[in-house]
């Protein structure tokens, strides 16, 4: 069984794993309504955040390549209690992700029979809840079967679609069409001291989140401590130019007034190929990238899951979350978790659009991704004291100094963004300030707050229970 799970993923399926859980094309026009200024803090993003992600899960990935992820890392270094804290909110935010990932397929789809319905909120919830559960149910299926579909899907809805925006937007400059932002070299600086406009940093960071997730895989691939970095590496090259190349191709064809945050890539798709007369193309690569988005679901699924799996063996839930199928997947958390995606994705019948409904959930799923990173990179600095002598075939440059930077720089740039994300965007209605920072304050609250409810009054019965058999 061992043997058959490292052989279950190659360097190549990682790495398309990695493309998948961040690489989404559902970011792009979040990142356009910046204009020039997205390639500021893209470049400010990748050398504060996705770099130090990286560098920081490849060491203790390959350091502690066991099942469970940073569950095991931050339980290491903090113990059982944190670790436990730090798997729930990574779960717990990818419920409220999956929404928002998918409130951008319902709007992507709209486009091939009837574009308005792309800010109807009643379409964009059914859409969102049957897409999740029928990707569960091919989660449902194993780890091969899902990193086919992701595969696939990837390829047909990411590289595809994703090169042809590139080359629109490349079209759209060479040919002398009106700009929807001036290609100014001044316009690459971000006005810095409108503090409204920085909130939309906390979006892309949330949009470069992710990395670490398919280190729940590492024992499924042949070699995890070296195949496992080199599938980082790789991926974040992709990663950074699509998002550069991508979200400049939006800005430059539709106005920053215009840009829908679910079907903005549509948006530009409809506005060029109506020029050029190939119109009849926009509603097939409205399916392409809705699979892509769907394959990007079917990626996050799978991953912190299974940390919650992990951290239900080690007695810190009920037995009920270990069952498994004859599949080895966890389907009674899989379950759990559609019916609370399915709960979430009401809030977006109460919000003034689908824009601003699809940003409240992204600023809260920020938030929590953001609380895991910070004690992710608290862990690596810890674990560098605290196991020394555990081997790491791949580390930081630099020893203990270089952790400290790389990791530090981290923490600082995840505090900082967690902070933005407090402030509503000047860019959209996100109706009464009071709903918007309680809905964030109290879902902090409640995440966080659950699991030490639970970690206090769990019981010695749940360690040593034998109800965990496949189904």
């Amino acid at each position: 069984m061992s043997t058959q799970k490292k052989k279950a993923l190659s360097v190549f399926s990682l790495m398309m794993m990695n493309i998948a859980l961040i690489a989404s094309l559902r970011g792009l026009p979040t990142m356009a309504e910046e204009g020039l200024s997205i390639v500021f803090f893209l470049i400010f993003a990748t050398i504060v955040f996705l770099i130090p992600v990286s560098f920081v899960s490849a060491e203790l990935a390959t350091g502690w390549p066991k099942e469970g992820g940073i569950y095991v890392w931050v339980k290491e270094a903090l113990g059982e209690r944190w670790g436990f804290t730090v798997i729930w909110t990574e779960w717990l935010q990818n419920m409220i992700f999956y929404p928002t990932a998918l409130a951008a397929t319902a709007g992507i789809l709209a486009f091939g029979f009837s574009p308005a319905l792309s800010e109807n909120r009643l379409y964009t919830v059914v859409v969102v809840v049957v897409v999740y559960w029928l990707a569960t149910l091919i989660n449902l299926r194993g780890l091969k079967t899902s990193s086919i579909f992701t595969n696939v899907g990837i390829i047909a809805g990411l590289a595809i679609p994703g090169s042809l925006l590139i080359i629109a937007g490349l079209y759209w400059v060479i040919s002398g069409q009106d700009l929807a932002i001036p290609l100014a070299f001044s316009n690459f600086v971000p006005d810095l001291s409108n503090f409204n406009s920085l909130v939309f940093l906390t979006g892309v960071f949330l949009f470069f989140s992710g990395m670490e997730v398919s280190a729940v895989h590492a024992q499924e691939v042949k070699n995890p401590k070296k195949d496992y970095p080199k599938a980082i590496f790789l991926s974040s090259i992709v990663i950074v130019s699509l998002f550069i190349l991508g979200s400049l191709a939006i800005a430059f064809i539709i106005p920053q007034a215009e840009i829908s945050l679910t079907s903005g890539i549509m948006e530009a798709y409809d506005k060029i190929f109506t020029i050029l007369g190939f119109h009849w193309i926009v509603p097939i690569l409205g399916i392409l990238v809705a699979v892509g988005l769907v394959a990007s679901v079917l990626a996050w699924i799978a991953g912190p899951s299974k940390g919650i799996l992990v951290a239900a063996k080690h007695g810190n839930l009920p037995p009920f979350f270990r069952k498994t199928n004859k599949n080895d997947v966890q389907i009674n958390i899989l379950l759990i978790q559609g019916i609370v995606v399915t709960l979430i994705s009401m809030v977006i019948l109460f919000m003034p659009t689908v824009s601003s409904s699809f940003w409240i959930l992204t600023a809260l799923a920020a938030q929590l991704y953001l609380t895991v990173y910070v004690l992710m990179f608290i862990s690596a600095i810890v674990l560098k004291y605290k196991k020394p002598h555990v081997e790491r075939p791949y580390s930081v440059p630099g020893g203990k100094p270089g952790m400290w930077i790389v990791a530090g720089i981290g923490l600082l740039a995840a505090i900082f963004a967690l902070s933005l994300g407090f402030f509503p965007p000047e860019q959209l209605q996100t109706g009464s300030v009071w709903f918007f920072e309680g809905f964030l304050i109290i879902g902090l609250i409640l995440v966080i707050g659950i699991p030490q409810i639970i970690y206090t009054f769990r019981k010695e019965s749940w360690l040593h229970s034998k109800k965990d058999t496949k189904k």
